[in-house]
């Protein structure tokens, strides 16, 4: 399933362009009725931009945010090694919570920053799988 919104003003420092496009991700999610759990969490595995609740189901969200479509969709850069990081750091997220056994999902916020326009956020839900 898919979720698209336009937001805010467009990304113009290269610094912050993550750190925003995750920013915006979480309050777009938010808006859908996802709970954020937890932003930027790390390990040596990987990182995993956020983790949040839909339902009971426990997501975890990689964000790509890109300022135009000349290397590809932002969505193309979670190839299957950014996946199997992704996948490793979610087993370690799980594995701190023993008694939790919730469904898991990977899901994938694109953004794409319109030079002198709106972000454009599209979500996608079951993204890849573990």
């Amino acid at each position: 399933m898919l979720s698209v919104a336009e937001t805010g003003p467009p990304y113009r420092g290269h610094l912050d362009l993550g750190r925003r496009g995750e920013a915006a991700a979480a309050r777009f999610l938010a808006g859908l009725g996802f709970r954020i759990l937890e932003r930027g969490f790390r390990t040596r595995a990987g990182e995993i931009d956020l983790v949040a609740l839909e339902g009971d189901t426990l997501v975890f969200v990689e964000v790509k945010t890109r300022r135009s479509l000349n290397f590809g969709a932002p969505a193309e850069a979670v190839d299957a090694r950014k996946q199997s990081r992704i996948e490793r750091a979610a087993a370690l997220y799980l594995s701190r919570r023993p008694a939790w056994d919730p469904p898991v999902r990977f899901d994938v916020v694109e953004i794409l920053g319109r030079p002198g326009g709106r972000a454009r956020i599209r979500l996608l839900r079951d993204a890849f799988r573990a």
